[in-house]
């Protein structure tokens, strides 16, 4: 009587057991849950791609600002130019104006436009 109860039980329980997976197998082949764990992993790939892509435009930007710094070294840009010693002298030098001083390297007429006047 024993073993008959003990196969029963086991029996029951495996039955329970299979019919509860065929149950969830087939619950997760319905279109809506089908649609739903598309829906999932294209937002994961998504999301995936966008990290991805963010990374690699950061990669892009730190080795463009190496690089750019490479050529700016090799090509001189980057150092200070040594500018040129300031011309002391009129670019047009007015002769008739009064306050023209000849042999004079700095023009001695003012820049004030009211004086004209």
């Amino acid at each position: 009587m024993f073993r008959r109860t003990f196969w029963f039980s086991t029996g029951v329980a495996a039955g329970v057991w299979a019919t509860t997976k065929v149950n969830r197998k087939l619950k997760q082949l319905t279109p809506e849950s089908l649609a739903k764990a598309a829906g999932n992993k294209a937002i994961e790939t998504g999301h995936r791609i966008k990290d991805r892509a963010v990374g690699f435009a950061l990669d892009v930007r730190d080795n463009m600002a190496v690089r750019e710094a490479e050529l700016g070294d090799a090509l001189g840009i980057n150092e200070s130019p040594e500018l040129p010693a300031p011309r002391r002298q009129a670019a047009i030098e007015n002769r008739n104006n009064p306050k023209y001083v000849e042999g004079s390297t700095y023009p001695t007429y003012s820049y004030n436009r009211n004086e004209d006047h």
